[in-house]
């Protein structure tokens, strides 16, 4: 079987050029990628994080809070250092404490705060995760080899930097 060189958004293009061929549909080469490339990689993520027992936002706030030092952070914290809204936050929070993952405390210096923090279980699900998520997404970027990946890596921040994606 031979090299496939061409997707389906290049099949989309086709067709754009056939009905507007005064445009310049070439942003589309990259916008339409995209979506298709995480629905690739948000089932083969979904499929890592269910083996174990999670969903991709309750894995995200584990995520955050294992990286974290001392690996507790206050709602707030953990929201803006995660990659889960506010609301999403709140409910995973409930789900995990549930399950005996975080334990969520009134703060030492101010009683009207919470932390919350990864309990035992919590580090030894997330020291269990981590090599099979790290595995998937090396397995989802094989086709690039490390220069590839790198400049990809390198031209998707400067996007993100230039639509205004700073760190807090």
């Amino acid at each position: 079987m031979g090299t496939v060189t061409t997707d389906h958004v290049d099949f989309v293009l086709k067709q754009w050029e056939g009905q507007r061929p005064d445009l310049d549909m070439s942003a589309m080469e990259v916008i339409g990628r995209l979506p298709r490339l995480m629905r690739f990689f948000t089932a083969a993520l979904r499929r890592t994080f269910g083996a174990h027992g999670l969903d991709p936002a309750s894995f995200d706030v584990l995520a955050t809070l294992y990286r974290s030092e001392p690996r507790s952070l206050s709602p707030a914290d953990l929201m803006r250092a995660s990659m889960v809204t506010s609301g999403a936050v709140t409910q995973r929070l409930d789900r995990l404490e549930s399950r005996g993952l975080v334990t969520r405390t009134p703060s030492t210096s101010d009683g009207r705060c919470v932390r919350v923090a990864l309990t035992g279980e919590g580090v030894a699900l997330m020291e269990r995760v981590l090599p099979y998520h790290v595995e998937t997404e090396n397995r989802l970027l094989v086709a690039l080899d490390p220069a590839d990946r790198e400049a990809l890596a390198d031209t998707l921040r400067d996007l993100l930097v230039s639509l205004g994606d700073l760190p807090d």
